[in-house]
């Protein structure tokens, strides 16, 4: 199996994980402003307990938002510099699924909303169902306010995940999944590795001149009709 090592930075926690066969390895350092300083010494902590050198490593999976500017700039620079380096593909994986897939595997969710505060009273959030070990979405990312958070319908409990259901209880408080929501469960490099060998496995690498952070604030929000149209289909699967 291929050996994935993992970088997410999107929120105040920065993380790192490698994914060697069936096991996976991770450091965690919190302090936004100091996830440039502490992502290479957890990286070389991991590789060093692993016994390996970046050479052996397959790929590098980075955690590519949506989530602080900051932070995903970090991590996919970190990645990028990485990759040139040893010459090795990037898989640019989107935060909101790998929260997804740690609300499933911590909580035995089938059906997930995934919100995180994306600060300026607005949130990025994306909907998922489950048909396999990934995480597929219903409702794609995408940059709303509180209040615009709409689910589509789904057979069976709907669970919910992210700080977004911290920083915003009251505007979120009229959706049914609110009430349990778990919102310390943030984006982990755990994930990203265990999403990246995912894509790696698919072809889905790319170079590390291609890699790019996912700006959803650079991206025009879907329109009632289109969001409307993408629920509808998300009850039909």
């Amino acid at each position: 199996m291929p050996i994935i090592l993992a970088i997410e930075t999107s929120s105040e926690m920065a993380s790192c994980a490698l994914l060697r066969g069936d096991q996976v390895h991770s450091r965690e350092s919190s302090g936004v402003r100091t996830h440039s300083q502490s992502v290479l010494p957890m990286i070389q902590e991991l590789l060093a307990e692993a016994g390996i050198a970046l050479a052996d490593v397959d790929a590098i999976a980075y955690g590519a938002g949506p989530g602080s500017f900051t932070g995903v700039r970090t991590a996919c620079g970190i990645a990028q510099g990485l990759g040139f380096g040893a010459a090795k593909p990037l898989l640019p994986i989107v935060t909101l699924d790998a929260m997804a897939l740690a609300c499933r595997q911590q909580h035995g969710a089938g059906a997930v909303l995934a919100v995180l505060d994306a600060r300026m009273n607005e949130v990025y959030w994306a909907q998922y169902r489950f048909d396999g070990e990934a995480p597929l979405a219903v409702l794609p990312p995408v940059l709303s306010a509180p209040e615009g958070v709409q689910p589509a319908a789904v057979d069976g409990a709907l669970a919910a995940c992210g700080n977004g259901f911290a920083a915003y209880a009251e505007a979120l408080s009229g959706l049914a999944c609110a009430a349990g929501a778990h919102a310390a469960l943030m984006p982990h490099a755990v994930q990203i590795a265990q999403l990246g060998r995912i894509a790696f496995a698919a072809g889905q690498g790319v170079t590390a001149a291609a890699a790019q952070p996912l700006y959803l604030r650079n991206k025009v929000a879907y329109t009632k009709a289109e969001r409307e149209e993408m629920k509808a289909g998300g009850a039909g699967a």
